[in-house]
């Protein structure tokens, strides 16, 4: 029973750092989105895409170094591009979310555009958590996964990072 609930235990610790980086970059996703719109002539569409490419860096930075930092580093260019393949999907869910209310519906309103913006992102994090955790940032082994964070906790900060290989 004990593995079970430290399994969970790791679930809910996944969720929860998740969910600081992901609200962290809903942040900036509206925050550039609203700067968009605000200062530029651009459609609601084309601001919002501007905006989510932006937090989808910023995301990338968090997941990899803060998130996910214990789990599989061997492919970082696979790693990459698997990343930016489900945040081009997450992309087109979170702005096709708003392309319907604003083109199909007619709300285009700046209220309207920001919570049907913010019902997108929603949508698209449940598909992103999926994704990511699934197939971006896939989990090591939990007996090598430990003694990275243990490496990583006694090592000094300018020490460069260790690459680990992936077991077959």
């Amino acid at each position: 029973m004990e593995q079970r609930s430290s399994g969970l235990q790791r679930l809910v610790g996944e969720m929860a750092k998740f969910g600081a980086v992901g609200g962290a970059g809903v942040l900036v996703n509206l925050g550039v989105f609203n700067l968009v719109r605000h200062v530029s002539t651009l459609p609601v569409v084309r601001a919002s895409i501007i905006a989510t490419v932006v937090a989808i860096a910023f995301n990338y930075v968090g997941f990899r170094y803060w998130t996910y930092r214990d789990r599989d580093r061997s492919g970082r260019t696979k790693e990459l591009t698997l990343f930016l393949f489900f945040s081009a999907i997450g992309l087109v869910i979170e702005n096709g979310v708003l392309f319907l209310a604003t083109y199909g519906l007619g709300w285009d309103s700046p209220l309207e555009s920001n919570v049907f913006k913010f019902l997108g992102i929603g949508i698209a994090t449940l598909f992103r958590f999926w994704s990511y955790r699934t197939w971006v940032f896939r989990a090591l082994p939990a007996q090598e996964a430990e003694s990275i964070l243990a490496a990583e906790s006694r090592r000094s900060p300018s020490e460069p990072e260790p690459r680990t290989q992936r077991v077959p």
